[in-house]
């Protein structure tokens, strides 16, 4: 019936333990699973994505990682089916000890975002260690006139197991004289205690031998055994007894070494050496024990050797012997405890559950970098820890859950200001006094395309000279990014934009990688004299951001052009010209006027004539400056009727330009002035001199109040413009819609020798000065005045076969400037 009991209880304990495998539970957010120990690898513990609430997809895609707090790692999660299994061997007893509730703490992290998940597994005992003594065997001598009921403690068996898999009994051998008795002391700990059942009786049996043996409450039942052996000795027949049966103290862990733990006192009634007594640790007392107190063997004072240790163990329990120095010797025995208590001597620990990754700048409050726990090995107060931030921080500490914080941020995160943090953490316990400890935790700011390229100047001048070779380098814009990596990489374009109605990518290309411009073909001043080029920087951010910046490009002039003969016109056609003169001419008599112009400016413009050849060089000469043709002396009846003069104009440029211009003059007699029959002509009317002179009239008034409009529109913005200076500023005005406050024009007289003329200067101190100059002789006999500014498209035909016509002996000088796309043509005589 008993057999049949307990085979029951087996049963019903075997589906016990099955349901409390399979069940979980969720306790405060928190999952926990009941295993056995010594489980084979790959077992299943329970389905960890299923009872997370994760998909088996969030495994791969979330990086699902077990983290145990102990440091090993048991358990592993298999991804395919989002199963914890077991991992490595487990062995309850190395992990809790004699502890009766044994609980693996893990943290299963989840990344992207980070998510932190707690999990409890209880790992249960099973029966797999037998009860054992540390000795096999052991030695005891018993005198034969100890009285019968008298008891000897025997060294205790350890069986690692707890709960129903402990040490539950002793059993003995069978023996006439002795029997087997359990005390249970302090700590639940079963200390069998030889008892005598009769006096013993050396000369019938002197030695007693006697199995021991210990026997735990598993299923199947373990045990271990030892083989007492009793020396029965003679009479020494009062044992020493102590004052106390146990002693318990209380030691703080900070103690120092040789500091008094307890005093035993034992007595002896006995007379002599059956009285003198020796105190010494039980045959049965550890190595751990031994290494920390020590004993005065003749005071049965216990003092401390070494150093204690709360968070190594929290209490120790050893036996005390008590000799006498009769014969047989006696002994008495008494326990001692000694209770450890805690100090606040263990800092707090800082860990990181997971390392942050890099953090972008534009992540919002309460972004999550890392997760940190916090653990103090001391235990009340001593083992509260609280964590802490600098102030003004721009990270938060967030409390998840037994001392679990999620780092986040909490406040505006700027690369380009910052580019790493290290956070330092600072955790403190609630002792007395508190201990601390810090921990500094990396944190790498990741760019965001949030600032555009920047160039370092908004505008750029350029000064070019013309007829440049095609190709060549114009000009290298540079633009910077603080931001990095590909938001920093920069590329160049150039917008597009109308230059004379052509796109501006024709004349002009940009390397988009460095920003240099070059040029697509050769310029030429007198066609073009500024443009401007708007440049785009563009970095490579997602999406990209830009910048531009403009480009002012000024051709400078260089003397390419030779002076052009605009007057006489038939000279200017490339056929000679015919002049006719009277034999009575006087010397110093106007005979023609050579007049000519440069499509360059500046001193490229400056024109000077020179008499190159002549049939006669003594009866005639050439104005300098103004081209006039005199006679040198007064013509003779010797002279040629035919005279060639061959005129060589020249510019006042670098390398020098020229042309030349032949005159044929035909001396004949009777001949008038010229100019007094000219006059003469003007007075008599006649359609087509009418016709003509209506034209000049309306040329010279057209442009006279053209002139004076623009004379008008300058001054009054030099009024406006200019602060009290000697010369007249003058912005130049808005054309081929490029605008430059920094360019003037400036009018101021000079002076050159016979030379009084009337400069018009424009552009600053690094460019070629653009003038206008007006030449007056005061050898003209009419004292002209003549400021002509002819464009490229000027047609000089027209105007010369106007002037030609009315006022053929007249004198003129051209100088030929262009300033923006102004023209005017001021004719005063």
């Amino acid at each position: 019936m008993t057999k049949r009991r307990g085979y029951r209880d087996w049963i019903w304990q075997a589906l016990w333990w099955h349901h409390f495998f399979i069940l979980w539970n969720t306790i405060e957010g928190q999952t926990r699973y009941t295993i056995q120990e010594e489980l084979k690898r790959g077992f299943v513990v329970g389905n960890l994505a299923k009872d997370l609430g994760l998909g088996l997809s969030e495994i791969f895609e979330r990086k699902l990682r077990v983290a145990s707090e102990t440091g090993e790692q048991y358990f592993s999660v298999e991804a395919g089916k989002g199963e914890l299994v077991v991992n490595d061997r487990i062995d309850r007893e190395a992990l809790c000890g004699q502890s009766p509730s044994c609980v693996l703490p893990l943290q299963i992290v989840i990344e992207d975002p980070l998510q932190l998940f707690r999990v409890e597994v209880e790992i249960q005992d099973i029966n797999d260690n037998p009860p054992k003594f540390s000795s096999n065997y052991v030695k005891l001598e018993i005198a034969e006139s100890t009285v019968s009921g008298s008891h000897f403690p025997l060294e205790s068996a350890l069986d690692p197991d707890v709960g129903s898999n402990s040490l539950k009994s002793y059993t003995l051998s069978k023996d006439d004289c002795f029997s087997i008795r359990v005390k249970e002391v302090a700590g639940g700990r079963k200390v069998p205690e030889l008892i005598l059942a009769k006096v013993l009786d050396r000369e019938k049996k002197a030695v007693h031998k006697l199995l021991l043996t210990a026997l735990d409450g598993g299923n199947p039942i373990r045990s271990g055994t030892a083989q007492i052996t009793i020396t029965v000795l003679d009479n020494n027949d009062n044992i020493p007894a102590f004052d106390k049966t146990i002693y318990k103290v209380s030691v703080g862990e900070n103690a120092g070494e040789g500091a008094l733990i307890v005093q035993t006192k034992a007595t002896d009634v006995d007379d002599g050496q059956n009285g003198e007594i020796e105190f010494s640790f039980g045959a049965h007392t550890s190595e751990a024990v031994l290494s920390i107190f020590t004993i005065d063997p003749l005071s049965g004072k216990i003092f401390l050797k070494g150093k204690l240790d709360f968070e190594t163990a929290s209490n120790y329990e050893f036996d005390i012997s008590a000799k006498d120095k009769g014969s047989p010797r006696m002994e008495g025995h008494c326990t001692v405890h000694v209770d450890v208590l805690d100090v606040n001597d263990n800092a707090p620990e800082i860990m990181l559950t997971s390392h942050p990754k890099p953090l972008r700048e534009d992540s919002p409050n309460g972004t999550v970098v890392a997760l940190i726990s916090a653990r103090d090995l001391d235990t009340g107060d001593n083992g509260k820890v609280t964590l802490h931030l600098p102030k003004k921080s721009n990270f938060a500490l967030k409390p998840s859950f037994s001392r679990n914080y999620a780092l986040v941020t909490n406040g505006v995160l700027d690369r380009e200001n910052v580019s790493k943090y290290n956070i330092e953490i600072t955790a403190t316990d609630s002792g007395s006094p508190p201990l601390s400890s810090k921990k500094t935790i990396p944190v790498s700011i990741a760019d965001v395309n949030d600032n555009p390229p920047m160039f370092s100047q908004s505008s750029y001048n350029v000064y070019l000279k013309e007829n440049g070779v095609p190709g060549s380098i114009l000009f290298s814009v540079s633009a910077s990014d603080l931001d990095s990596g590909e938001n920093a990489k920069i590329s160049y374009a150039i917008l597009d934009s109308k230059v004379q109605d052509v796109s501006v990518s024709s004349y002009v290309y940009i390397n988009s990688d460095n920003g240099s411009i070059y040029s697509m073909h050769s310029f030429d001043y007198e066609k073009l004299k500024v443009f401007q080029i708007q440049v785009q920087a563009k970095d490579q951010g997602s999406p990209s951001l830009s910048s531009n910046a403009t480009v002012h490009v000024f051709i400078l002039d260089q003397n390419d052009n030779a002076p052009a003969v605009i007057y006489p016109s038939s000279a200017a056609m490339g056929s000679l010209s015919h002049q006719r003169m009277p034999r009575s001419a006087k010397a110093g008599n106007l005979v023609t006027k050579v007049t000519a112009v440069d499509a360059d400016s500046g001193h490229n413009a400056w024109i000077s004539y020179r008499l190159a050849e002549a049939t006669d060089a003594s009866l005639f000469t050439v104005n300098l400056y103004t081209g006039e043709v005199r006679t040198k002396r007064a013509v003779s009846e010797q002279d040629d009727s035919s005279q060639r003069l061959l005129i060589e104009i020249k510019d006042d440029g670098e390398p020098v330009q020229s042309s030349t211009v032949t005159v044929s003059i035909l001396l004949e007699d009777g001949l008038h002035e010229p100019i007094l029959d000219l006059r003469h002509k003007v007075s008599e009317p006649s359609k087509k001199t009418g016709r003509i002179t209506l034209y000049l009239i309306l040329s010279l008034a057209s442009v006279s109040v053209l002139s004076l409009v623009t004379f008008l529109i300058l001054a009054v913005k030099c009024i406006r413009n200019s602060s009290s200076s000697g010369s007249c500023c003058m912005r130049r005005s808005d054309c081929d819609d490029y605008k430059n406050p920094n360019r003037n024009l400036q009018i101021q007289l000079n002076t050159d020798g016979p030379i009084k003329y009337v400069e018009v200067l424009g552009g600053d101190m690094m460019s070629q000065s653009q003038s206008f100059r007006s030449c007056m002789s005061p050898m003209s006999e009419y004292s002209d005045f003549t400021l002509i500014k002819p464009s490229s498209t000027t047609d000089f035909k027209e105007v010369i076969s106007v002037m030609d016509a009315s006022l053929p002996d007249s004198t003129w000088t051209f100088e030929s400037q262009q300033v923006s796309r102004l023209e005017a043509l001021v004719l005063i005589i």
